[in-house]
């Protein structure tokens, strides 16, 4: 989706606005959702992974309110209407959730319209994708820092909001992207410290496309899975005496559980490095094998993946792919796929083909070029 499109998003969530509060807002600011090329569920051990923003975005439009209200409209959810600090559930915890951790100066409540084209339930960050655009919208609105490092903490805002008061386990990955991507670019990002390094991805000089496989399955991660996991990495760092990151053997793990959870975690982040120093030299093609593994790793190590993401990558695969793996918190949602251009249609076709066979639910597929992060539309 090119930034015309965005563009739409953005009309979009224009009209919604006068449409529900009458007049126009103060300003229109928009939020990508996310692919993550390698590096899954590290991010939370403090370890790397490389994202990139999509072109698909979420859009808020925002008006500052002067009498303690904080309202909220978005298309196809129920609208919200409360007093700043009275407790929001559902979609509009995400957003009342990023005004109780940012607590923005000056801020006595507003009216906030929400448009979007990022898949709810894909595995594609359309959680962050909210939070980053309502974030800086309210950064912008208070006068708060909005470079590099503003944007940093604007995303552990967001990451405290989905922690702290919606009760998502998220680990911070996708907020960072959601806020600092750049156009062409992946983010390697260092979770420990929130580093990040932007590193060009060139698919089309490599005639490649980055093919994004939404299985139709969504995924929740206010759930018992997803917490498990980051419980059982915690406790293997623990015992072990030191980060993940850092460990060269797991095998003094005596539980097989946590050993194959921080195999996984380890070995993801020896991949993330490849990844990153193949990209650095133009190598693409050079990401096919790394992906192969994180899914193995993930599906059999982390037990995050589920039948409807195995068909996809395994089907991906047969018809040609250069790699694939699931993405994002598992147990639904997306895969991608790194194919050749003149094989994304047989790829598709074989995809769509082995999820009619098993009664899953017909794909739907997304191209995705590294994108712009947050912006004022």
């Amino acid at each position: 989706m090119p930034d015309g499109a965005a563009r739409a998003v953005c009309d979009g969530a224009s009209r919604a606005f006068t449409a529900a509060f009458g007049g126009d807002p103060d300003g229109i600011w928009c939020a990508p959702g996310r692919v993550n090329l390698i590096g899954e569920h590290v991010d939370y051990a403090g370890g790397l992974c490389l994202p990139m923003a999509i072109p698909q975005v979420t859009a808020a439009a925002v008006r500052r309110r002067t009498d303690g209200r904080l309202r909220l409209h978005s298309t196809g959810f129920d609208a919200v209407d409360v007093e700043l600090g009275e407790r929001v559930e559902g979609w509009g915890a995400y957003v009342a959730g990023v005004v109780w951790a940012l607590d923005p100066p000056d801020f006595h409540g507003a009216d906030i319209a929400i448009a979007s084209e990022v898949p709810v339930g894909a595995g594609l960050s359309s959680s962050a994708a909210l939070e980053a655009s309502v974030a800086l919208a309210l950064a912008n609105l208070c006068g708060l820092p909005v470079d590099d490092n503003g944007r940093n903490v604007l995303a552990r805002v967001c990451v405290r909001a989905e922690n702290d008061y919606v009760g998502a386990p998220t680990g911070g990955m996708d907020q960072q992207i959601a806020l600092r991507g750049r156009a062409g670019h992946a983010l390697l990002l260092d979770c420990a410290d929130g580093h990040v390094e932007h590193i060009p991805v060139d698919t089309a000089a490599a005639r490649l496309t980055v093919l994004v496989v939404d299985t139709g399955t969504g995924h929740r991660l206010v759930d018992g899975q997803y917490g498990s996991r980051r419980a059982a990495v915690e406790e293997a760092a623990r015992l072990l005496g030191e980060p993940l990151r850092e460990v060269e053997s797991v095998s003094a793990l005596d539980n097989p559980m946590l050993r194959r959870r921080a195999r996984h975690v380890a070995t993801e982040i020896g991949r993330v490095r490849v990844a990153a120093d193949a990209l650095r030299s133009g190598r693409v093609r050079e990401l096919g094998p790394l992906l192969d593994a994180s899914h193995r790793s993930l599906r059999d190590d982390f037990e995050v993946s589920c039948a409807e993401l195995d068909s996809a990558v395994d089907a991906a695969t047969a018809a040609g792919a250069l790699g694939a793996r699931m993405v994002g918190g598992g147990f639904g949602g997306s895969a991608i796929a790194l194919c050749e251009n003149d094989d994304v249609p047989r790829i598709e076709t074989s995809v769509t083909a082995a999820a009619a066979a098993r009664g899953f639910p017909s794909p739907v597929f997304l191209h995705a070029t590294p994108s712009h992060g947050a912006r004022r539309c």
